[in-house]
């Protein structure tokens, strides 16, 4: 489960429930990381999943183009969930 954003827009657009095409796109990620019990099932196809080399650990999964969901993990929940263009 998400426990909280870094992204303030991200967080209004996943809490809003507006979708259009362009917001679904966005929102595959976060849907799906909001549902995930581990890190690792993002590894998902076309997600490009992987780990950061920081510290805290942060993890990595592919939205579009240069843009990147990243985010940390603790006990069972996302937190710091951010959407950044970090290339």
């Amino acid at each position: 489960m998400i426990r909280s954003f870094r992204h303030k827009g991200l967080k209004e657009l996943f809490e809003s429930g507006r979708r259009t095409d362009q917001r679904a796109r966005i929102l595959r990620r976060p849907d799906v990381l909001h549902g995930a019990v581990v890190p690792e099932d993002l590894a998902l196809p076309g997600f490009r999943f992987h780990k950061l080399h920081t510290k805290p650990a942060r993890y990595s999964v592919s939205v579009s183009g240069n843009w990147r969901l990243t985010f940390a993990w603790e006990d069972l929940d996302a937190i710091d969930v951010d959407l950044e263009d970090y290339h």
